[in-house]
């Protein structure tokens, strides 16, 4: 196994996988750790091959896209010395390109341990949507299965019930010839 992809593990990886605009994303800063570049040389690399990085490879995040995220991680603010531009994100397209962009060894080791994070985490979300499926069936069966039961229950109570017994009629009935 390569050094730099020992070094980083899986879960590690997935920790910095973030759910945003239904795309699953990785934050420049993050990246930049990973590769062991600063994140300011990882966006002017991307700038400087803006044509490899559409819009569904990479984009930058709006400001309340970055206010949600500072709730799940920490993007240090502007007002303590921190960023002073918005992230930028990568889907997993985008990261498979930055090994293209990034031309040292290590990016290409880090992008293999990427690669194999997301495919991990589909793996993992696509184990979690058939668990989803089937206990969603789970419910339906034992739904229809308490309906059974109950009406079983109604039954053994209707015949618990004493009997009801006729009130008898007053009054002299004729016997008809």
């Amino acid at each position: 196994m390569n050094e730099a992809v020992a070094l980083i593990p899986l879960e590690r990886i997935q920790n910095f996988i973030f759910l945003i605009r239904r795309e699953k994303v990785m934050i420049d800063s993050d990246l930049a750790v990973l590769y062991g570049v600063e994140t300011r040389l990882l966006i002017q690399t991307v700038k400087r091959n803006a044509d490899r990085f559409p819009d569904d490879f990479a984009f930058q995040l709006t400001p309340q896209e970055v206010t949600n995220l500072r709730s799940q991680i920490v993007i240090s603010s502007s007002a303590h010395g921190g960023r002073r531009y918005l992230p930028y994100a990568f889907t997993e397209q985008g990261v498979a390109m930055l090994s293209s962009v990034l031309r040292s060894k290590r990016a290409v080791q880090v992008n293999v341990a990427i690669m194999r994070a997301f495919v991990s985490l589909r793996r993992l979300l696509s184990t979690s949507e058939t668990l989803a499926r089937k206990f969603a069936e789970l419910e339906r069966r034992l739904e229809s299965h308490d309906q059974a039961i109950k009406s079983l229950f109604d039954a053994i109570r209707e015949l618990m019930a004493p009997p009801v017994k006729p009130k008898r009629e007053i009054g002299f009935h004729a016997i008809a010839k």
